[in-house]
């Protein structure tokens, strides 16, 4: 059956390709299926190569309840950067290009093949807070700390083509993408055809944009750079749950509060891999800022995406975010005639693998940690989970300490005044994260909050550093004309930055003399976040208990101080003539701030914020590249190096892992984040990669954070589990980057132990529980792993992102069956490790592995390969899907 019978014509003349005609001709009714696979049938429908390969795929996909699992080649339309993942992805592109050069090929044919957006939005830090001139300073830092890497970033948007560049302080990535970027319906001008967009990000939040009817999640870098470079994603058919809303919620509850309630729903029915698709007449009354809040939250209620069919709300926001009237008329038309527009009339056709029911009208004022984003709480009940989590066991719900715990009050001064800090202090309260920022109702429900707060005279102890960072100029643009922005600069809640800030970890430091007396104490202090993460050490490595919440809290919660006060029943303040205020006296209803939003939340703000985004600031523009097509590598930097990664294949070496005789680098626990394995935050001056930093002159002031040192595979192996909550249980209690040496039993950090292995060619595994991987798509979660020498991973199950990674790293990724672990089979990482994987292996295989103890015995268990598919076995063969790609091409140009 060729694709061409199922071209049809729009009002425009433009041709797109016809779902309801292409079930029709397989017998079935579209209605049926959900609206994210028809996306994936219209891409495997207008991508097939040939007839063969569309039969085999539409059969797949039509059957897509008893293929779940079967493998599927996906080709997104676009891919989207962030600067932390995205140098990474540069950096690499441009060794390609140095690789191709040695193989004999044309460095100017290495190119990105489809478009490629990459926002700086990762890398300014909250150096300064709560003051006027803070954003100036902070730019000013960031751009000291970081003109290395902006100036590849230059170089790339000069040399690559289809690459541009959004300078930094302009916006944070994934609002940018549903506020700008995003055409929601493609438009391929040479062929008159129209398609739906989807986009692959190397951030897990990319998921957001599925709030705007758009099928996008996150990648690990290496997967984007293949996409990038005309390769499938190719992935597991998935199942979808159908997530179904019903009733509105009530007067004073926001996004985030749904949204968290959301995730914790979801992640206990286990979604991990799955797609969501939100619908019911609950749906119908969601704004589409609130919807893309629930959809950025996907990474932590697990699944791959969280997705919102385009309906008249989508509509609707096109308008009010400036896009162009004819394009906003083609998107409409193009998905009321090719059957994607939300039909609320065919609700109970379509067939989910299963559906939950979300009452919105029961959702409550809610937060989430102190250590994981699922772990929700309602406000009301914050303050005594809070105190039981100090004296809990040690893990994510506890703290492990005792009662004594509540009776610390360290004496400090502040700029000469005297205070103290007590357990539970909120000594961080951020407005942060495109989560929040991109929803006008909540940043307008803080901003009316922040009113009545100072009208009424209370203010924010000092100790506390505020700041504000959202992910759009819009947003400063209609807070100024609601005439609430001084009320929130009042407050200490000054825009410092446009970017992401707090919620990567980029908090910056705190006031010294807190800072000491919370390591001379062991302080359990507190941060309120308006983020998505909330891992340990990710906020700030010294405070120990951070919580998500809506915007409207982080303000409430600055003002009450600390975590152990019930913001339901205590006085929060006292006002300027000493009246008891409550909460309540200045929460804001859901008609003030709907008033608010629809007088100043306008298209021209969107319009005007955007109509300049690539022009830069004064800084970047200032910056100079040379024009070459290879990139001019200075042996002396230490943010940017050529990696490793095609030095065998240059010299015709590839030889695949021994897996014979294989020591544990690492013994792990459940819930192991990419955040444990590949830290985004601050650089301990102590550490491998502090030791490194010191050794080539730089200071500790100018570490900067692992985030920004990506595109340097020195400094980023060194930071490979180097996490200082890291548990490994090798390392003899000692809490970080820890482990036992075995051929001298010595507890060293485990990049030594690396060293040490490597220069005896020793190969390495990793043991470890549930849910490894989990967090973000950090690429160097995996390249760091492999470059430590670790060959496979043996673990429970995998987030599905991370998992990946490793696949595209040649690291070997196996689960145990059969309900065991390493625990229940007697393994306590000591042993050595033979894997019986073989030369030729097959996706899916069961595969033995031996342990031998020291005394002799064995412990013999099998093991599930999650190489996924024929091709993940290819990578596995070419020491990496980077590897594979450039094999491609030296095939094509012979």
């Amino acid at each position: 059956m060729k694709k061409e019978n199922f071209i049809s014509t729009l009002k425009n003349e433009g041709k797109f390709y016809n779902l309801k005609e292409f079930a029709q001709s397989y017998g079935k009714d579209l209605s049926t299926l959900p609206y994210s696979i028809r996306i994936l049938l219209e891409n495997i429908l207008r991508k097939a190569s040939s007839d063969e390969e569309l039969e085999k795929n539409a059969n797949k996909i039509f059957n897509w309840k008893d293929n779940a699992g079967d493998d599927i080649a996906f080709y997104p339309a676009r891919i989207l950067l962030q600067d932390y993942t995205g140098v990474p992805c540069v950096v690499d592109i441009a060794s390609m290009r140095d690789a191709a050069k040695e193989l004999g090929l044309n460095p100017e044919d290495i190119n990105p093949e489809i478009p490629v957006d990459l926002v700086i939005d990762h890398s300014v830090q909250v150096d300064q807070a709560g003051n006027p001139a803070a954003m100036a300073y902070n730019i000013k830092k960031e751009f000291e700390r970081n003109s290395e890497r902006y100036e590849l970033l230059k170089w790339a948007q000069k040399s690559f083509t289809n690459f541009r560049a959004i300078p930094p302080d302009t916006g944070i990535i994934h609002q940018i993408n549903i506020e700008y970027l995003s055409p929601v319906v493609q438009y391929n001008e040479k062929e008159n055809t129209y398609f739906p967009d989807s986009v692959f990000g190397t951030d897990s939040h990319t998921t957001m944009i599925n709030g705007l009817g758009v099928l996008g999640w996150g990648v690990g870098g290496i997967e984007a750079e293949a996409c990038m470079l005309g390769e499938p994603s190719v992935f597991s058919i998935p199942q979808v749950i159908g997530v179904r809303f019903i009733n509105q919620l009530p007067s004073g509850i926001v996004a985030t509060d749904l949204a968290l309630k959301v995730t914790q729903v979801l992640r206990e029915r286990n979604v991990v891999g799955k797609f969501i698709e939100y619908f019911g007449p609950g749906y119908e009354t969601l704004p589409l800022p609130d919807r893309a809040t629930i959809s950025n939250m996907a990474p932590e209620y697990g699944s791959t995406c969280g997705f919102f069919p385009v309906d008249a709300e989508t509509i609707n926001y096109l308008h009010l975010t400036g896009r162009k009237e004819d394009d906003i008329a083609n998107i409409e038309d193009y998905m009321h005639e090719n059957h994607l527009f939300y039909n609320a009339d065919e609700e109970s056709n379509i067939e989910y693998t299963e559906v939950i029911e979300i009452d919105l009208a029961k959702i409550t004022t809610n937060l989430a940690g102190p250590k994981r984003p699922q772990d929700m709480v309602e406000l009301s009940h914050l303050s005594s989970e809070f105190k039981k989590t100090i004296t809990a066991p040690l893990g994510n719900h506890g703290f492990g300490l005792t009662e004594t715990e509540f009776d610390k009050v360290i004496p400090i001064e502040l700029d000469g005044q005297k205070d103290e800090l007590k357990t539970g202090d909120v000594l961080i309260a951020a407005i942060t994260s495109c989560t929040n920022t991109s929803n006008p109702s909540v940043l307008i429900g803080a901003g009316l909050l922040a009113k009545k707060a100072v009208e009424l005279g209370l203010t924010i102890d000092p100790k506390v550093k505020t700041s504000f960072a959202p992910g759009s100029q819009a947003v400063t643009r209609y807070l100024e004309e609601a005439g609430l922005s001084p009320y929130l600069d009042k407050l200490g809640f000054n825009i410092i930055a446009y970017g992401c800030t707090t919620c990567i970890g980029n908090s910056g430091p705190l006031d010294a003399t807190i800072e000491q007396a919370i390591i001379d104490n062991d302080l359990v202090s507190g941060a309120v976040l308006s983020g998505n993460r909330n891992f340990e050490s990710r906020v700030h490595p010294l405070i120990k208990a951070n919580y998500l919440a809506s915007p409207i809290l982080v303000i409430a919660y600055a003002l009450a101080g600390n975590l152990r006060m019930n913001l339901q029943t205590d006085v929060i303040g006292k006002s300027s003539d000493g009246k008891d205020i409550y909460l309540k006296d200045i929460w804001p209803t859901s008609d003030e701030i709907n008033d608010y939003v629809s007088k100043f939340v306008t298209s021209e703000n969107y319009r005007k914020s955007y109509e300049n985004i690539f022009s830069g600031t004064e800084e970047w523009n200032n910056l100079e590249v040379v024009d070459s097509p290879t990139f001019p590598w200075n042996p002396e930097s230490t943010y940017i190096a050529n990696p490793p990664y095609f030095d065998d294949q240059v010299k015709g070496i590839v030889e695949l892992p021994k897996l014979e005789s294989l020591l544990a680098l690492a013994k792990l626990g459940d819930s192991v984040t990419t955040d444990h394995i590949s830290p985004a935050g601050s650089i301990a001056i102590k550490s491998a990669a502090g030791e490194y930093l010191k050794e080539h002159g730089v200071a500790p002031k100018d570490f900067n954070s692992y985030g920004s040192r990506r595109g340097n595979h020195h400094v980023m192996t060194r930071g490979t589990l180097a996490n200082t909550r890291l548990h490994n249980d090798l390392a003899d209690g000692k809490e970080g980057s820890w482990t036992d040496y075995f051929p001298t039993e010595e507890i060293i950090p485990i990049f030594n132990a690396s060293e040490k292995y490597l220069a005896d060619k020793q190969e390495l595994v990793i043991l470890a529980g549930k849910d490894y991987g989990m967090g973000s798509s950090r690429d160097w979660a995996a390249k760091g792993v492999k470059l430590l020498g670790v060959k496979a991973v043996i673990v429970e199950s995998y987030e599905r992102i991370h998992r990946s990674n490793l696949v595209m790293m040649g690291v070997v990724p196996l689960e145990y069956i059969n309900g065991q672990t390493a625990d229940s089979l007697g393994l306590t990482g000591k042993e050595n490790f033979e894997i019986l994987l073989g030369d030729n292996p097959t996706p899916k295989q069961i595969v033995k592995v031996i342990a031998r103890r020291e005394d002799g015995t064995t412990i013999e268990f099998d093991t599930l390969s999650r190489f996924d598919s024929e091709t993940e076995i290819k990578f596995y063969h070419d020491g990496g899907i980077l590897n594979t790609v450039l094999d491609e091409k030296v095939r094509q140009h012979k």
